[in-house]
């Protein structure tokens, strides 16, 4: 069984990645050039691990860390207002214990939950390349065999869900992605779709709290019928 170690030894290594020349650069810049908001912090500027249950049956896959939210506070999700709306909700549904994440030292938990992205490092306009995606692609790989336990993938986004798909599947003919999509991958597991929790999709109204609550509810109850 995969250990909380496993995945220090394995974010330990992940946080030295200089893979894409575009993406170290833009994530450099940003750390030094710092958000005014944030001038007094000191930006995290690398590759952002993943986060939660080493043990966890739900795993929630985003894009790739926010410019001044997880390239900032170290953490993924952490310190943006797309954070504020996914922590909020996973506490709503069980899965946190607090509602809020600020930094990595706030005490926040997560039950039988683990969160990450395909791509690591922030990506410019939020948008990586196809190639970005695919040095990345090896890293993924790695943490998804380090989180044996998983049984419920949230694909937070149509790239999430394409990349769920492809390191977790096959599944022929290909589903196609929407909020609330459900479908089924190989060794039992189950693939739920998620509008992302971007500030454009929450704050023109295509996804709403009620949404998102009703996503991880359903992660639930697929879990409690694994048992």
């Amino acid at each position: 069984m995969t250990t909380g170690d496993d995945l220090r030894r394995f974010d330990r290594r992940l946080i030295e990645c200089r893979r894409c020349p575009r993406l170290v650069a833009w994530r450099e810049q940003v750390a030094r050039e710092k958000r005014a908001a944030f001038r007094d912090w000191d930006y995290w500027g690398r590759p952002v691990p993943g986060f939660g249950d080493p043990a966890a049956r739900m795993l929630i896959l985003g894009l790739a860390p926010a410019a001044h939210g997880g390239n900032r506070t170290g953490r993924v999700f952490t310190g943006d207002r797309s954070g504020d709306w996914l922590f909020a909700s996973l506490w709503r549904t069980g899965f946190a214990n607090q509602p809020t994440s600020v930094s990595r030292d706030d005490g926040l938990a997560l039950a039988d939950c683990y969160i990450t992205a395909p791509v690591k490092c922030a990506p410019p306009a939020n948008k990586p390349l196809p190639e970005e995606r695919d040095n990345c692609a090896s890293w993924l790989e790695e943490e998804l065999g380090l989180l044996p336990r998983i049984r419920v993938v949230v694909a937070l986004g149509s790239f999430a869900w394409d990349t769920a798909l492809r390191h977790l599947g096959p599944v022929r003919p290909k589903p196609r992605f929407t909020h609330a999509a459900e479908t089924a991958l190989p060794h039992g597991r189950t693939l739920l779709g998620s509008y992302h929790v971007s500030q454009q999709n929450t704050q023109t109204g295509k996804l709403t709290q009620a949404m998102l609550d009703a996503v991880f509810l359903r992660a639930r109850e697929l879990l409690k019928e694994g048992q």
